[in-house]
C-alpha cells in the first residue's frame, strides 16, 4: 500500500491533485487506515496512470469520471469504454500535430537567429528594424 505522498512521487504528480481526484471519485477502490489516511494499491496505481493520461490529453473531468463509473459497471460497457478512449487518443494526435507544426515554427526560428549570429547580420524580419 502507498501513501498520497508515495504515490505522487512515484507516478509524478502533485499530492493536492491526487486527493481532489479521489475526492471526485476518480479511484474508486482507494481505502483509508484507522488514522484516515488514504491507501492506494497497485491496482490503484493503475487507476492513477488512465486518468493522468486522459486528464493530461485533454479529457475533461466529467468525461474521465464517466469513463471511470462505466469500468465500474463492469463488461457491458467495454463498446462505449473503447469509444471514450479512441475518441481521447485521436484528440490527442490532431493536437500533437498542431504542437509538432509550432515546434517547425520555432525551430526554423532557432535556425534564423543561428544564422544571423554566424553572419553577424541584423534582423531584417525585426517589426522595430523596418521603417
Amino acid at each position: 500500500m502507498y501513501t498520497v505522498k508515495e504515490v505522487a512521487q512515484k507516478m509524478d504528480i502533485s499530492p493536492h491533485t491526487l486527493r481532489f481526484y479521489e475526492n471526485q471519485g476518480l479511484f474508486p477502490h482507494v481505502i483509508r487506515n484507522e488514522y484516515n489516511v488514504r491507501q492506494f494499491s497497485n491496482e490503484d496505481l493503475d487507476w492513477v496512470r488512465i486518468v493522468q493520461a486522459l486528464r493530461t490529453t485533454g479529457m475533461r473531468l466529467s468525461e474521465v469520471k464517466r469513463y471511470v463509473d462505466l469500468c465500474e459497471v463492469g463488461n457491458s460497457t467495454m463498446e462505449e469504454r473503447s469509444k471514450l478512449i479512441t475518441n481521447q487518443r485521436e484528440n490527442a494526435e490532431m493536437e500533437l500535430a498542431k504542437m509538432k507544426k509550432k515546434i517547425r515554427i520555432l525551430k526554423e526560428k532557432e535556425y534564423y537567429y543561428e544564422d544571423l549570429f554566424l553572419k553577424e547580420g541584423l534582423d531584417y524580419r525585426n517589426p522595430k528594424l523596418k521603417g
